[in-house]
C-alpha cells in the first residue's frame, strides 16, 4: 500500500515533468498549500532561482484576511505574486499546480494570478 505522501509526490513530479516536457521557457509559479496558509511563487528553472513570492503569512495579509485558509484568501495572494511579478517584469508564467487538483484554493490562486494581470 502506497502512502499518501507519496502519491502526492508522484503527482507532483508528473506535473513538473509534463511542465518541463512543453519545453517553455517561462517561469514557472509553484502552489504550495498547508492546512492554515497558502503560498505561491515564481521560479526561474534556467537559473534556479526564486524570482517572486507570496504567502498569507506576510504581516499586510494577515491584518486583511480572517483566515489563511479559504478562497479569499488565496485569490488575494495571487493578486499580490501578479502585482510583484509585473513590477520584477514577469507577464507570462507556467501554472504549476503540484499534486494538488486545479480546484478550490489552487484555482482561486490562480483567478487571483489573472485578474492581477499575469497571463497562463
Amino acid at each position: 500500500m502506497v502512502k499518501a505522501s507519496e502519491r502526492y509526490t508522484r503527482r507532483q513530479r508528473r506535473t513538473r515533468y509534463a511542465l518541463r516536457k512543453k519545453g517553455s521557457d517561462r517561469p514557472r509559479l509553484s502552489v504550495f498549500r498547508s492546512g492554515r496558509h497558502i503560498y505561491g511563487q515564481i521560479i526561474d528553472d534556467a537559473r534556479g532561482q526564486t524570482l517572486v513570492a507570496a504567502s498569507t503569512l506576510e504581516k499586510e495579509l494577515r491584518e486583511e484576511l480572517k483566515t489563511g485558509a479559504d478562497k479569499d484568501a488565496a485569490r488575494r495572494v495571487g493578486q499580490l505574486l501578479a502585482e510583484r511579478a509585473k513590477a520584477a517584469g514577469v507577464e507570462q508564467v507556467v501554472f504549476d499546480r503540484g499534486g494538488y487538483k486545479y480546484h478550490g484554493r489552487v484555482a482561486a490562486l490562480a483567478t487571483g494570478a489573472r485578474e492581477g494581470g499575469l497571463s497562463f
